[in-house]
């Protein structure tokens, strides 16, 4: 129906609807069929013009009544009574009295008949609304403004095929309560049960103001079910009224992590980047790339993409120049080894960049288990070269990414780490530049983590294979851990180890089931296998050594490392030696070394 059409059709209704109720008004106050008189006709008319006028200005037929609510009922409120109002005026200057019973009489019909007959298209529509079969299911997680905000949009939308059933909320004052007609039926321990009982397809957690925690304790509970689990958006979306059907989205494992995001010091970030030359190497890595986002986000002059393979570098600047096209910002692409000291050393003097971020390194321990020469080459040298070559062209931040797995080291790669840690801290104490080194832990979707081989053993149909029941680690996502690394180069002072306070660890088990729950399967389709321990892996991580630990914070979350040896003599000896040696005397040297089992030959020490 179009817009004149529906106009034409209601201002009818209208008309049949107060000329109806006046003269049954009068049939009721005055018990006779002879209604036409004077007053009647005088009433009659002023009342129908003064509703067409009213109704005009309070644009009551551009209502969409199939969406009536309060707010309707509160326009057709006053355009009746503003109706009646003017006609006891009209009554009194014409014909000298007001028929007070009359007109109270026809207020109350032309309530009940003109906002009965739009409430009435609403509640047709949503007749043929819950006659749709097919629809799933849907436990609504949260009774609170945003639950009842989605539970209205399922219910009135037509597209939807979730049919919202009952709520879960921990409230108790809510419990046995109905809210647009779905029970609140318990609390989140009940989600199971529900589930079960109802036949529920769908979970959808509605709570924007959920912390990860929480978050995470209630997709536990769902974990449990065979329903499929979604979330609402971001809380902003919320209030600025983007909640949509189409907008849930699916519980992501970083939503899991139980800990919240830290936030940085934007200002800080900003002052130490805008305008100013960076280099980063390692950019077409995982972690890498995801540094050139966000220093994109702070305007430098020129960002240095610095990588081994042609690929990834090319996608990366691509991306970066797609997303930055709009800003002055230079990207430069750049192919090189940071085991090529010549070629580091033409790239510094050619670009002069004033803060490295170096994320280049070989991370997989497996792999540099079985070829710990190459860690030495890549991790070590490569580091060497790098901070080298940084201090002789006079840059003035130096940032290394390291990791968890360089405190008391049981692997080859975390003993690179360590001594490639202790390089940086060396440099601080020879040179101008500020060196500083960052330690997290695991990287979510980091191509080194164990997500992605987790997801892909779940598409090919399982099994998920764990290394150990028992086996934990610390988590963060690849943008905090970028952001992290930013922030670091902010603070820096120089010498510093920085380390985020990430919160409790999780079980890679745990970790397992709920990226199979994600995916849609059940533990029993995927299943799950334990491979055993590989060489140099550790059932847990440490952040810091208990004689490392710095309680005070430097930043929320972040802390700083204390005093650490610096075995330089030795780690220089290694390097000039393990071409000469085999892999097993390779990787029990560096091992020994990283944790201080050699007797140093030249012992130093630096506050961080």
């Amino acid at each position: 129906m179009t817009y004149r059409q529906r106009m034409s059709f209601f201002i009818f209704v209208d008309s049949c609807i107060v000329l109806t109720a006046i003269f049954g008004s009068c049939f009721l106050v005055d018990g006779t069929i002879q209604v036409i008189n004077f007053h009647i006709v005088l009433s009659s008319i002023v009342i129908l013009l003064s509703h067409y006028s009213l109704s005009f200005k309070f644009h009551l037929y551009k209502k969409a009544w199939e969406y009536a609510s309060v707010g309707e009922l509160l326009s057709i409120l006053k355009i009746v009574s503003i109706s009646i109002f003017v006609a006891a005026v009209v009554q009194q200057i014409i014909v000298q009295e007001i028929f007070v019973r009359l007109l109270a009489v026809t207020w109350l019909l032309n309530m009940s008949f003109i906002g009965g007959s739009r409430f009435c298209w609403r509640m047709l529509r949503d007749s043929q609304l819950n006659r749709i079969v097919n629809k799933k299911r849907t436990l609504i997680v949260g009774a609170g403004s945003a639950g009842t905000m989605v539970a209205r949009q399922l219910l009135k939308n037509n597209e939807a095929d979730l049919l919202p059933v009952a709520f879960i909320d921990d409230d108790v004052k809510k419990h046995k309560l109905d809210i647009l007609g779905i029970p609140v039926v318990g609390g989140i321990t009940k989600i199971e049960k529900v589930v079960s009982k109802n036949d529920i397809e769908n979970i959808v957690i509605a709570i924007p103001s959920l912390c990860k925690k929480e978050l995470n304790t209630i997709f536990l509970e769902c974990a449990k079910t065979n329903a499929k689990t979604q979330i609402l958006p971001m809380l902003e979306d919320l209030m600025t009224g983007k909640v949509s059907v189409s907008q849930f989205r699916d519980v992501q494992v970083e939503d899991l992590l139980g800990r919240e995001p830290v936030e940085l010091d934007l200002n800080s970030i900003s002052d130490n980047i805008t305008n100013k030359v960076v280099l980063v190497t390692g950019a077409g890595g995982s972690i890498g790339s995801e540094i050139c986002r966000q220093i994109s986000i702070f305007n430098p002059k020129k960002l240095i993409l610095l990588g081994h393979g042609e690929n990834s570098i090319y996608s990366i600047e691509i991306e970066l120049k797609e997303a930055n096209k709009h800003t002055e910002i230079e990207f430069i692409p750049v192919i090189a080894d940071i085991q090529d000291e010549k070629k580091l050393m033409s790239v510094m003097s050619t670009y002069q960049p004033d803060i490295v971020y170096h994320a280049a390194a070989h991370k997989h321990v497996p792999l540099m288990e079985a070829n710990p020469e190459e860690a030495i080459k890549n991790n070590i040298i490569g580091t060497m070269n790098v901070a080298n070559a940084a201090s002789w062209t006079g840059v003035k931040t130096f940032v290394m990414i390291s990791t968890d797995k360089a405190v008391n080291p049981t692997s080859v790669m975390g003993a690179a780490k360590k001594l490639a840690e202790m390089i940086i801290q060396h440099m601080d104490n020879e040179s101008n530049t500020k060196f500083v080194a960052v330690r997290f832990g695991n990287v979510l979707g980091s191509r080194g983590s164990v997500i992605p081989l987790f997801k892909k053993q779940i598409e090919k149909g399982g099994p998920v294979t764990v290394t150990h029941p028992e086996m934990v680690r610390y988590f963060m996502t690849i943008p905090e851990a970028s952001r992290l690394v930013l922030q670091a180069g902010a603070l820096a002072s120089g010498g510093e180890i920085f380390i985020l306070d990430m919160g409790d660890p999780v079980k890679i088990v745990d970790l397992a089931k709920n990226l199979i729950k994600l995916s849609g399967n059940t533990i029993e389709e995927i299943g799950i296998e334990f491979s055993g321990i590989r060489p140099g892996e550790k059932l847990f991580e440490e952040l810091l050594k208990e004689d490392e630990v710095h309680e005070q914070q430097i930043y929320p979350k972040i802390y700083i490392g204390k005093t650490s040896d610096l075995l330089i003599q030795e780690i220089e000896e290694i390097v000039l030696t393990y071409s000469s040696l085999n892999k097993d005397e390779i990787r029990e040297r560096l091992i020994d070394l990283a944790n201080y089992k050699v007797k140093p030959k030249s012992k130093l020490s630096v506050s961080v």
